[in-house]
């Protein structure tokens, strides 16, 4: 059984964390074009969830092409992930201001990075939990 739990990776919807976060990026990247496109935004803030998908698309494939560097490289990803979740958090600021979605689709990207942040969060600790269940092993 031992043996079995070995040769286990975390997965997060099937996919192995590394994979998962590419996709994050991807995610991100394809909504910050999206939202700006859809609201006429000509403002570069509307870009941000691009401008953090990248840095996680750079450093998942990374982890993935550099097995051997991969630990690092996670690292990374999840310092980047906390910066989405600390981002998307300033949307409570404006819930308790009283300033909620004065616009619209600035305050949704903050929510979306609020909760997706924190899921993503959520998962990469798991991954990590995992990891070093399995090197104790």
């Amino acid at each position: 059984m031992e043996n079995e739990n070995l040769n286990k990776e975390f997965k997060v919807l099937n996919l192995t964390v590394e994979k998962f976060s590419l996709y994050y990026g991807l995610f991100l990247v394809a909504w910050g074009i999206i939202i700006s496109f859809i609201s006429g935004s000509s403002s570069i803030t509307s870009y941000i969830p691009t401008f953090l998908g990248l840095p996680l698309i750079i450093f998942s494939y990374l982890a993935i092409s550099f097995p051997s560097k991969k630990k690092l490289f996670m690292h990374i990803v999840v310092i980047i992930g906390l910066i989405i979740f600390l981002g998307g958090i300033d949307v409570i600021r404006l819930f308790l201001k009283g300033y909620a979605f004065e616009n619209f689709w600035a305050d949704t990207s903050k929510v979306m990075m609020l909760i997706t942040g924190l899921y993503f969060l959520v998962q990469c600790v798991r991954s990590f939990i995992f990891a070093r269940k399995m090197r104790d092993l």
